[in-house]
């Protein structure tokens, strides 16, 4: 089946539409898209599973053995950089520091100058780079917390009226990489639910010195049962 300019506009948008990257005039256009049309309704569904069966892969666990080999690389940096100072040096002094020495030997004046150049290029090879203070204040740190949601925020339909509390891991783009619920009905169900709309969701993430960090959230949803 062809598909129209249309739908082909509107599945193009569907991964910005689940990051909650779109404008809200583009989400209204799309869900409406989606009330009256089927093939692009089927499209979107498979998107939203494979996201949530990414989400439930869980984070990639880090290597055992990670924080030697970054310990290790940070110890040959520094050897590495150590060596590189030397050898700028000595190569400065052949070409450059030497040959002057030489020529201004015979006066105490040429002496002086050579001795503020030779301070002069010491100063300039030895000292460090400026660091760039950030504009926040000195300790700001602040947590995530929640923006907007592509979709309406509802309740979870479980087995019991219960409270179910769930800790988000929100990164530092302010999307839900983890999650875990630690109060309240836990099944198959609720998960689903759970994870519908924490992959909807957007947030405000985690800032250290003003900059975005990996941050948690402790989110409160309401669990209704529907049976008679």
């Amino acid at each position: 089946m062809t598909t129209s300019p249309h739908c082909a506009r509107i599945q193009s948008a569907f991964s910005a539409y689940l990051d909650g990257a779109v404008s809200g005039h583009e989400m209204h256009e799309i869900a409406r898209h989606l009330e009256v049309c089927d093939p692009c309704t089927g499209e979107f569904a498979a998107l939203r599973s494979m996201q949530q069966s990414l989400a439930a892969l869980g984070p990639a666990k880090a290597p055992a053995d990670l924080g030697m080999k970054l310990r290790l690389a940070i110890s040959h940096e520094f050897v590495r950089r150590q060596s590189s100072w030397r050898d700028a040096f000595s190569l400065k002094w052949e070409n450059s520091i030497r040959p002057l020495l030489v020529q201004v030997s015979a006066g105490f004046a040429g002496s002086v100058v050579l001795l503020g150049g030779i301070m002069l290029l010491l100063g300039m090879m030895a000292a460090p780079e400026p660091v760039m203070a950030n504009d926040g204040a000195l300790g700001s740190m602040t947590a995530p917390h929640y923006l907007y949601s592509a979709i309406t925020p509802g309740t979870i339909i479980t087995n019991q009226d219960s409270v179910i509390v769930v800790e988000a891991y929100v990164n530092e783009q302010g999307r839900v990489y983890d999650y875990n619920i630690v109060a309240g009905q836990v099944d198959s169900s609720v998960r689903t639910q759970i994870v519908d709309q924490l992959l909807l969701s957007v947030f405000q993430p985690a800032s250290v010195f003003g900059a975005p960090v990996r941050g948690r959230v402790v989110m409160t949803f309401s669990g209704i049962s529907v049976r008679a």
